[in-house]
């Protein structure tokens, strides 16, 4: 009868070194994290963008009844992206 490799974690089949088998197991167990992490931090950098932007028009006194909503969904999208990436990095982290 045949084993089953699937549970056995020190298999390494085409003898990568370790570094490398490390990450491709990582990768296939959470695939596209760097993808998200990026835009993660892209959607954070437009945000951070546009609430200066508001900030600017807030201080000037301009339209202040769209720039008031405006900056706060330019602050909240920037709090949910560092939410999420920190949230991607600590279940990184976990083994």
């Amino acid at each position: 009868m045949a084993k089953s490799t699937s549970n056995n974690p020190q298999i390494n089949p085409r003898k990568l070194s370790p570094e490398r088998y490390a990450r491709l197991k990582a990768e296939v167990k959470a695939p596209y994290r760097s993808l998200r992490k990026f835009i993660y931090l892209a959607f954070g950098a437009s945000g951070f963008v546009g609430a200066v932007i508001f900030l600017a028009q807030l201080a000037a006194g301009k339209d202040l009844t769209t720039a008031l909503p405006n900056l706060a969904l330019q602050i909240g999208i920037v709090a949910l992206m560092v939410w999420l990436f920190r949230w991607e990095q600590k279940v990184e982290r976990k083994p």
